[in-house]
Order: C-alpha cells, then structure tokens, then sequence
C-alpha cells in the first residue's frame, strides 16, 4: 500500500477503505509517512470530503493510536458531557456534581484552556490544593466512592490526533468536518463511558459560527458515537455570549459555587439544567424533562453543592473556599470598563472577551505559559441590556496592571451598542 495512491484516491473524489484509512493513521502515529503526505491527504479531505463510514473509521483508527482508559472496575453506568469549548464555559463544574448527586458514575477527563476558552482543569487549580493528577487507582476508587473525579488528560489519548491536528493548524485545514469530528470524538471514545451528551457550541466565540454547521457537527460524531456502541445526544447551544458573568477561572468557579446555591446566573442555569437533564436522562433516569426536574432538585436540596465540596476534599482541595468564596486569592488591580455611548448591547464578539481575558492573565498563548488565577472579567452588562454612558460594562482583573489598556480596548472593540436586538435561544437544537 502506498501513501500516493491514498492520496490521489481522495483527491479524485473517492472513499478510503477502511484499510487504508488504518495504514494512514498507523503511519502518522508511527512516523513513516512523512508530514508533506500527511498534510497533502489533510488538504484532499478538505475538498472532498469523507463519508460517514469513513469518518467513523478515521475517528477509531485516532481512537486506537494510544492508551485506552479501562473502566471495566467502575460499579454503575458511567455518563460525560464533552463541550468543544466557548467563553465563560463552566458547565463542567455544575452539571457533574448534578450528575453524581443521583448516584450515575462520572468519571471526567478533562483539558487545559489554550488561546481564548479556557480549561475546566485550569478553573479546577484556582482551588487552594487542588489536584487534577491522580493515579489510575485513585481515580477509581474516588469515582466508585463518590460518584465523580475531574481530572487532567495524563494518559497519551489518541497521539495521532496530536500529530495531525498539528499539521492541519498550519496548513488551513481545521476547518473540515470529518477532522474535527474525528479528532474530538477520537479522545472522548478512548475514554470508555457508556453515555455522552456533546455541547456543540455555535456563534462569534465558538469555532463553529453558525447554526447549520453546528448541526451537521453534532450530527456526524453522534453517528461516530453510535456506531462505537454509545448512547449519545448532542446540544446546539448558544456562544454569541459568554455564559455567565465570569470569565476567568478563580472568578468562574465562584460563580459555579453561586449556581449550585442556586443563585447562579439565569443564562447559565438554564444551560446547565438542560444538559445535566439529558445527562440523568441517557442514564435512565425518565424523559429528559423528568431528569432535568431532577437536576433542579439536586440544586434546590444542596445535595449537588455537598457533592462538589467532597470532590474538592477528595483531591486535596481546601472545602473553605467552597463553603465561603470570599477566601479565594483576590487580583491585584481591578479596573472598571465604561460604556462610551448609551443603548443596547446589540452584540458582543464572544471571542475577543475571551481574548481580553486571556490578555490580563487568566489564560496561555503556549502550553508552557503560566496562569494568574485571580485574572479575568466580571461583566456588568450583557447582550441585551440596556446601558448609560459612562456606565460600567464590565471590571477587568489582574495581579498587573499594565495589561489593562489592551484589554479594556480589545473588549470595546468587541461590544456593539445600539438598537435593542431580537431575544436568540440559548439552546437551538437538540440532535439525538
């Protein structure tokens, strides 16, 4: 088999077989095929685009290029929700502890933010003591004892997707459907659970800006689920906003901690309700409108806020801090941003806030960048609202002050005032 007629194969308009689509990955993971092939197949998969057989068998040859978690020793059905990222994205923090207080296993597995999301581990640290590494055996045991563990991406998960997402990013071929699908649900299906509700994220601060595309994401790796043998469901849900008023990870956690008090912020609850409902619901726990009463239950009780305090214990964090916000490490500097007209936040560029906060701190450019956790951005306003000038819009954070200029420029750059915009949906579709 040889990687030019793979290639000219594709080119031309032709499906892979599965064969072939094998010898691909194999290739990349062991690095036979060098990376001008590899690029050049990334380049005709863009054209031409690949079936969903195709796409299926991209997405486990991607599977099976690394370890594996086996959670053949976890008692119970396990379930996970996967977001492909957005701004002021805390849903992790809420809805597993949902999740867990009703006795369904969630064994998390989660990212680092780079660039403009950020990262449920990084949100995690900003928890005095808090550990997100955790051995094997500990994992285990604190999933099959509490019901939940969140932890880092130790293991090398699918390390051919490392390789080619690489290779896309500077060869203008992100943006293909089967890759991203492959590449996403090819880390998600090395980690064994039985049930996963994707949150695909659609708008100016997610990757995919529209609708439609976001259907057919949703679609296609809740197909690739499916075949692999998963009970899957995916949520549209809207990213032409940050959720919340945080952004920023010291600052998001408290407003997490806020909404398992129930006193969360509308947008957000109504997010993380409907998530967590589906989440109880592919687990058996009735119709999604009967597991999402649940959901709220576990909020209105306590039983969610107890269950992420133990968490917190359970991996060395300081329960304080979740007991009483106000002990977390507070920024340097606080500096207020004003509105420089009067009228509506028409729209907002999701983005650039999280650009903005990135910019005083509270994310990386590189892996190898350090965060400040108290950074970020507390908003005042949101789309929709209506604002005075020189009203606060929002309270920008850093330990160096020094960073508040671009920041406050690039979030006025990003914030349109004017007439009062029509009310958009905050979930658009479901995908089952």
């Amino acid at each position: 088999m040889r990687m030019y007629d793979i290639i000219k194969k594709k080119r031309d308009g032709g499906e892979l077989s599965t064969a072939e689509i094998d010898f691909f990955v194999q290739g990349v993971t062991d690095g036979s095929i060098p990376d001008y092939q590899i690029s050049a197949l990334c380049m005709a998969i863009y054209f031409r685009g690949m079936s969903v057989r195709e796409t299926c068998d991209l997405t486990f040859a991607v599977r099976d290029s690394g370890e594996k978690v086996n959670f053949s020793a976890v008692n119970g059905i396990r379930v996970d929700k996967h977001s492909t990222g957005g701004v002021g994205d805390k849903t992790s923090l809420v809805v597993a502890p949902v999740v867990a207080s009703y006795g369904i296993k969630v064994a998390k597995m989660s990212g680092r933010g780079l660039g403009h999301t950020g990262g449920t581990v990084d949100k995690l640290e900003a928890i005095e003591g808090m550990r997100t590494t955790l051995s094997d055996e500990e994992f285990i045991d604190q999933v099959n004892r509490i019901g939940l563990a969140i932890v880092g991406q130790s293991r090398q998960f699918a390390p051919a997707d490392k390789k080619l997402y690489a290779l896309r990013d500077v060869t203008a071929t992100v943006d293909s459907m089967p890759l991203i699908a492959a590449s996403i649900m090819g880390k998600k299906l090395a980690a064994d659970d039985d049930c996963i509700v994707l949150d695909v994220k659609t708008g100016s601060g997610s990757f995919m800006k529209t609708v439609e595309d976001s259907k057919k994401l949703a679609k296609l790796m809740v197909d690739i689920g499916k075949n692999a043998g998963k009970k899957m469901v995916a949520l549209i849900t809207n990213m032409d906003r940050p959720l919340g008023y945080a952004i920023g990870n010291s600052l998001e956690v408290i407003e997490a901690v806020e909404t398992l008090r129930g006193h969360g912020p509308e947008d957000f609850t109504e997010v993380c309700m409907t998530l967590a409902g589906y989440m109880l619901s592919l687990a058996g726990m009735g119709t999604p409108e009967e597991a999402e009463r649940l959901a709220r239950r576990a909020i209105q009780d306590g039983s969610a806020l107890k269950k992420f305090a133990e968490v917190v214990a359970a991996q060395g964090g300081n329960p304080a801090l979740i007991e009483n916000t106000d002990l977390f490490k507070k920024a340097a500097h606080a500096h207020a941003v004003l509105s420089p007209a009067e009228g509506y936040i028409r729209a907002v560029n999701t983005e650039a806030y999280g650009l903005a906060s990135l910019a005083l701190g509270a994310g990386r450019n590189t892996a190898e960048d350090a965060i400040d956790y108290s950074a970020g951005i507390i908003l005042k306003k949101k789309t929709g609202d209506f604002v005075k000038k020189g009203e606060e819009i929002a309270v920008l954070y850093s330990d160096r002050a020094e960073t508040f200029s671009s920041a406050e420029e690039t979030l006025l750059a990003a914030t349109e005032i004017g007439a009062r915009p029509e009310a958009e949906p905050l979930v658009y579709a479901i995908v089952e």
